[in-house]
Parts: C-alpha cells; structure tokens; sequence
C-alpha cells in the first residue's frame, strides 16, 4: 500500500475483515477506506457499485476501531474500563456508529417530548433530517443517553436508531421512543434501576464524541 501511496495515485483501500484492524497509518495516507466485513459471493460486485458511485455508501460501525491494543486493559482484565465507546478512555481510530457517505445531511428542529421520566413512562425525540447534498442516501439517526449524577456510569449508551432515506434536497420527520428502560442502569446488585437524577439525551447522526464530530 504504501509503495502505491509513494507513485502519486490515489487510493481507495476495501478492508475485509470480522472485526477491527490497524489502520493508523491508511487513517494519515489514504483519502477513503471501505470496510467491507466478510461480504460474501456478491461483495465484489456490491464495493464496485460504491467504488464507481452507483450506490451510496450507508453504513455504521458497529465496533469500535482503536488507535493500539496497548490502550487496552489485560485481556484478564474483566472490567470494562477502557473497553467499548461506553468506558473508553482514549479517542478513537473510528469510533462506534461512525460512517460517511457520498451525499450530506443536515440534522434540525430536534425536540424532546418532555423534560422528565418516571417509571413506565417514555420519551419521544423527534427531529427533522434533510439531504442537503447532491445525491439521494440514507443515514442512521442515533439516539444517546448519559446519566450524569450516577457514579461510573458509562460515558453514553446508545439507546435508539432508526434509518431514514432521504432524496436530495427532501426532508423527512424522524420519532424515536425512549422508554424508561433507556434511562435506567443495572447496580452492583445486578438490579435494574431508574435512578433520581440529570440525565443528558443525545440525538445525531453519529455518537457524541469530538472524534466522529472531527
């Protein structure tokens, strides 16, 4: 890769792969990165069709891509501090629910349906998504929460997601439930509970780290 870089030609490098890979170096050089996975029989013909821009690119990360291992705790270590989005401690390679695609949204009007949960009770978020750019796409609007008076608690969780297709130069109105189980937090009893306080509810296209924002 880097003996191609060195010649001056572009490069589009296609990962195929199960799960997260170093990549820091592709990161610094290389204008665009797919990650194909394991794509199966027609994934050829599926990455040629995003290559040659007869689709638009629409997916998500599902895991995260670390910059080293060596931010990572033992692998005897069955915390979860320093593991996942939700406890890590280091910025991302490419951070959980990131993803670009070939056109441009624009996220406005988001409103909460209420300012308080109680037990039972939900909250609906609701938004308005516009492609604002030159191609017809989908994104993946994404819901976070953070409880911000519970000690450790995890940084944010994502706790809602819906993908919305939206031609060019359109809008379309997005609502997302959140019941009270998005709020609530599993204690060192292993009881899942509400707790009493401030809570922080996130609503974008990626999750709320400077990374993804970058």
């Amino acid at each position: 890769l880097e003996e191609i870089y060195a010649c001056g030609k572009p490069v589009i490098l296609v990962l195929l792969s199960g799960s997260a890979l170093a990549v820091n170096w592709a990161d610094e050089h290389v204008p665009a990165i797919i990650q194909g996975w394991y794509p199966g029989a027609q994934g050829g013909k599926a990455i040629a069709d995003i290559l040659f821009g007869e689709k638009n690119p629409e997916g998500k990360l599902p895991i995260t891509f670390y910059r080293s291992t060596d931010e990572l705790p033992e692998f005897t270590d069955y915390s979860m501090k320093g593991r996942t989005y939700r406890y890590m401690e280091n910025e991302a390679l490419y951070p959980f629910g990131y993803g670009l695609s070939y056109t441009e949204f624009l996220l406005k009007n988001v409103s909460l349906s209420g300012d308080e949960i109680t037990k039972g009770g939900s909250i609906t978020v609701k938004a308005t998504l516009a492609n604002v750019g030159n191609y017809d796409g989908a994104e993946t609007v994404q819901v976070y929460v953070k409880a911000k008076d519970v000690k450790d608690a995890p940084w944010f969780q994502l706790k809602g997601l819906k993908k919305v297709r939206v031609a060019k130069g359109a809008e379309e109105t997005v609502e997302l439930t959140l019941k009270d189980e998005a709020f609530a937090l599993y204690d060192e009893d292993a009881a899942f509970v509400l707790n009493e306080g401030a809570y922080e509810v996130f609503v974008g296209t990626s999750q709320p780290d400077n990374r993804s924002i970058a």
